[in-house]
């Protein structure tokens, strides 16, 4: 059974007309905690959200943006690196039944940017919606300013030090003279 996401704002269809809804969500100190665990951060500072929610049928699209701030671990030193997220989200909700009924683990919808989730029970979770995209959002490897140094220090090579010599490189020496 899975549990519970740390950050849950469910919207039930039925609250839903025709005409777009404007909402904002914001998570608390005790859920940016546990995204902070979930995701592997040092901290989330803040997470919030800016949302407008369009029904059409079974079919919700959700668009707006999500701001956190948050502290990653370099992955050199595990030093704390400050993090601003300011993103756009496009998502599409369907139904289960809907993807389920497609074969497919998604269904591409018109906007090329546009991530599909499924729901069932006739409810969309918006705050684990905004916590993947946070999450999505984040650089993958953090770097500090000393990163470098301690890399260096480590004996790892840089990209530069580690691409390979040109094949000509011999040979344009022998041709300077310089073997």
């Amino acid at each position: 059974m899975n549990a519970a996401p740390e950050f849950s704002r469910p919207r039930r269809l039925d609250t839903l007309g025709g005409q777009p809804v404007a909402l904002a969500i914001e998570a608390d100190e005790a859920e940016r905690a546990a995204l902070a665990e979930r995701f592997g951060l040092l901290s989330v500072e803040a997470l919030s959200a800016d949302l407008t929610l369009v029904r059409d049928g079974e079919i919700v699209t959700v668009t707006g943006r999500v701001a956190a701030r948050v502290d990653q671990a370099c992955i050199a030193t595990g030093d704390p690196v400050p993090a601003s997220i300011n993103e756009p989200l496009l998502i599409r909700f369907l139904p289960d039944s809907l993807l389920a009924a497609s074969g497919v683990e998604e269904i591409e919808l018109a906007a090329p940017d546009c991530e599909v989730i499924g729901y069932a029970g006739g409810a969309i979770d918006l705050g684990e919606a905004v916590a993947e995209t946070m999450a999505l959002a984040l650089d993958p490897f953090p770097r500090s300013a000393d990163a470098e140094r301690t890399l260096k220090d480590a004996g790892v090579l840089s990209e530069d030090e580690a691409r390979p010599a040109s094949p000509f490189a011999a040979l344009k020496d022998r041709l300077e003279g310089k073997d």
